[in-house]
């Protein structure tokens, strides 16, 4: 059960306004300057100074809200009903430093420090992935090093990229090594394509990470995955980490770094709906671009995958 006293805050409702209006808030909830009083937050970094190949992820936590406007309270698959639960509401977005991607990582730590510090579980609205690596610098000195659920066509475990030791290809490489993360509690899913050596993907496997080739999820359901992951991961905190091109690029092709053969929008939900009964402390959904996604529909996507980790938190009933 949620700490706050109702009544919670509720999305604003297609019948009080129509969903082409009202506010460009996360579901149209309302918003307020800070985590104080909330059990959950949306949070948008509007970031992509990490990215390698095509940009616009500084766009995407508008672009996300606008297409969560469809997006009603209850869960009708899982019976989840988060607003009856819990006190949510859109924080807005970090003030990050456009110009310098080091002093942008200390802005983004130093936001998180204060809504963990309100004991609130933020859900994050990407941004590249290289936010990942400052958001668990906040969760480590809130919980000590988490276990992670990792969904990516990437590893992200580079050690540099031109050079670079902080950009979007490297954060869980730095994760690991500053102690962020507890290495037998990390699964990575849905990793493909081609890589730069044969065993780009063996440096997970030397920490103890679970390693869950796309390749293993082809013409399966995830629900027995997710089963292993559970076991895995539980006993203690965890930390989701859903990168768009993890899904392929038929359904989500508004992304920097597209790979073909990814999982489907069912094995998506699957593994979130999976993590029902984990601690989970947060979560972020990274590298929507949308001028590469002209109907919208990747953003569209990002937004239910948020909605669904928000019916995945401790303290959310079901009806």
């Amino acid at each position: 059960m949620s700490k706050r006293e109702p009544p919670f805050n509720q999305p604003l409702g297609g019948n009080e306004m129509p969903r082409f209006g009202g506010p460009a808030t996360m579901m149209r909830l309302p918003t307020q300057q800070d985590a104080s009083g909330l059990d959950a937050a949306f949070v948008g970094v509007p970031f992509d100074i990490g990215t390698s190949n095509r940009p616009g992820a500084r766009l995407a936590p508008r672009q996300i809200r606008d297409e969560s406007r469809m997006l009603r309270p209850y869960n009708m698959a899982t019976r989840a009903a988060p607003f009856d639960s819990l006190q949510v509401a859109d924080i807005g977005d970090v003030p990050i430093n456009t110009f310098n991607l080091q002093k942008s990582m200390g802005i983004i730590e130093s936001f998180y420090d204060q809504v963990l510090e309100h004991g609130c579980r933020p859900l994050t609205l990407g941004g590249d992935h290289t936010i990942a690596l400052p958001i668990l610098r906040a969760m480590k000195k809130k919980y000590g090093p988490v276990g992670l659920i990792h969904v990516d066509a990437h590893a992200d475990i580079n050690d540099h990229m031109f050079g670079e030791k902080i950009a979007h290809g490297t954060p869980f490489r730095r994760a690991v090594e500053e102690g962020l993360l507890d290495g037998e509690r990390v699964v990575q899913v849905g990793l493909r394509g081609t890589g730069y050596a044969a065993d780009d993907f063996d440096w997970s496997r030397e920490q103890g990470f679970r390693v869950v080739p796309a390749e293993e999820c082809w013409h399966r359901s995830l629900v027995g995955l997710m089963e292993e992951v559970r076991a895995r991961v539980g006993g203690g905190p965890v930390y989701i980490s859903f990168d768009i091109d993890g899904i392929d690029p038929a359904y989500a092709p508004g992304t920097g770094t597209v790979e073909i053969a990814g999982l489907t929008v069912p094995q998506a939900l699957e593994i979130i709906r999976g993590c029902w009964g984990l601690d989970i402390v947060g979560g972020d959904l990274v590298e929507v671009s949308p001028p590469y996604d002209p109907s919208g529909n990747t953003a569209l996507l990002a937004a239910n995958l948020l909605y669904e980790m928000l019916c995945v938190l401790p303290g959310v009933e079901r009806r």
